[in-house]
């Protein structure tokens, strides 16, 4: 049996799943934590990855290993190869206004077509504008700029500063993949290529970027660390979107829904999608096509805070959701809890509507609850649809997508069919198949197995409401 390794090196946490490469299966896991916050030490990760390695039985019976990350997190180094600050994540917001300056300066128009993206806090070069203008110390030094899988790979191929690598600070020798480079803000989906007039706007000045590498190409093996063996193929890597498309074995035509603490929503295309809007960021796919992506910053924890306030498990959230009728008797839920990133409304928050003595119930709120997520994810995907793509099947992964409510309220919410698959790390899955591949130069198409298939149900008084209260 050839084994293949899976890394997810999230914002949360570490996970690694090992593969059989001929089957899919699942031969073991192992998991270590990260540290919270907006900003984290690249070693933490790397020092998470040897853990979660090592809780998941090591790796010296694996022949393959990739990882994929959490998008768009910043990673400066200098010319010894040394990281300067920490890494900004995704999810630190500070680069806002920078983001704001770079659209005044090049119009998102013309942002959008030329990377795919008009610039929101979460992409790598805003947070390039922010350090230039905050810390521009700290941006003279930087000699280049890399993800977190980008750094996390050049690590394992033994690559790093000097004394604490066995090849050194050879910068030329960072890779990345093409859908990592295409949530930076300075890399094209559609020509394949670097904007570095974009990078050093961003930065201030020229640095070296990973090379790109194909979804099947190998950067190289890894070099003999603690827990690691070496000579394992390595391959190139994703972000953590597309990995999961890869581990879902997505293909065009099917629109992938995450209820994570946050949403997506994401298809895949055969070619490149501009949006002037911003609304939809046109990704680059793990599997050489194209990723379209509505984020949303509010997803299951809309679940949470009001299963907190009825103080009920998620079980008995959906129960209650599924006593009540479609539409919850004109009860609305506009799910904004912290404000919201699609729509583009940071300082938005929650709002209830159409409170009756009919509609207020406990069943009723419930309801409105995983209405309100589901169509904030609905809109989504039309944003999606409006730039020409067409959705064939949806497809609900995360926590959230294993509660029934979920799964039959998707089912008259989204307008083509939902399966549900079962639970899973897809994004390890996904990186586990990038290995395969890479070792082989097959790509793998590993059946998933799906839990629920909802009958299509569609109650358009759920989404017509639920626009009447569109800000």
């Amino acid at each position: 049996m050839t084994l293949v390794a899976g890394v997810d090196s999230s914002t949360q946490s570490c996970k690694v799943v090992i593969r059989d490469a001929d089957t899919g299966a699942v031969v073991r896991t192992g998991r270590a934590t990260h540290p919270t916050g907006t900003e984290v030490p690249p070693d933490a990760w790397w020092a998470a990855l040897l853990a979660a390695v090592s809780d998941a039985g090591g790796l010296d019976d694996v022949a393959a290993l990739s990882i994929g990350g959490q998008q768009h997190g910043m990673v400066v180094l200098d010319a010894g190869g040394r990281v300067i600050r920490d890494a900004l994540l995704w999810n630190d917001t500070r680069s806002g206004p920078a983001a704001a300056q770079l659209i005044t300066e090049f119009g998102a128009a013309e942002l959008a077509a030329r990377t795919g993206l008009v610039p929101v806090a979460s992409f790598t070069i805003t947070k390039l504008r922010w350090l230039r203008d905050a810390e521009p110390e700290n941006a003279a030094r930087v000699a280049a700029v890399a993800l977190p899988h980008d750094w996390l790979t050049w690590r394992l191929r033994g690559y790093g500063p000097a004394g604490e690598s066995a090849l050194g600070p050879v910068l030329d020798d960072l890779t990345t993949d093409r859908s990592d480079a295409s949530g930076t803000g300075y890399w094209s989906p559609a020509s394949g290529e670097y904007d570095r007039e974009l990078l050093v706007a961003g930065l201030g000045h020229e640095a070296v970027l990973p090379r790109v590498l194909d979804a099947h190409d190998s950067p190289g093996v890894s070099v003999a660390h603690s827990g690691i063996p070496a000579g394992l193929v390595l391959g190139a890597g994703a972000g953590d979107n597309a990995a999961a498309g890869l581990g879902l074995d997505a293909r065009s035509g099917d629109v992938v829904v995450s209820i994570g603490t946050s949403g997506t929503v994401f298809a895949v295309t055969d070619a490149p999608t501009v949006d002037p809007s911003g609304s939809v960021a046109g990704f680059a796919d793990a599997g050489g096509a194209f990723l379209p992506l509505v984020a949303t910053l509010n997803a299951a924890r809309i679940l949470d805070a009001v299963a907190r306030l009825l103080a009920v498990d998620h079980d008995e959230l959906g129960r209650l959701a599924l006593a009540a009728e479609p539409g919850a008797d004109g009860l609305v839920l506009q799910p904004y809890f912290e404000g919201e990133r699609t729509p583009n409304l940071p300082g938005a928050t929650a709002t209830l509507f159409g409170l009756t003595l009919a509609s207020t119930t406990r069943e009723g709120l419930a309801r409105a609850a995983i209405e309100g997520m589901l169509c904030a994810l609905a809109d989504g995907l039309d944003a999606i649809e409006r730039l020409g793509v067409t959705a064939s099947r949806v497809l609900i992964i995360g926590g959230a997508a294993q509660n029934p409510a979920v799964a039959a309220i998707a089912a008259q919410v989204f307008p083509v069919p939902v399966e549900v698959p079962e639970p899973g790390e897809y994004v390890a899955l996904g990186a586990a198949a990038q290995a395969a591949w890479a070792l082989t130069g097959v790509r793998p198409s590993w059946p998933v197995a799906v839990t629920s298939s909802p009958a299509r149900d569609a109650r358009p008084v759920i989404r017509a409401q639920y626009a009447a209260h569109a800000l």
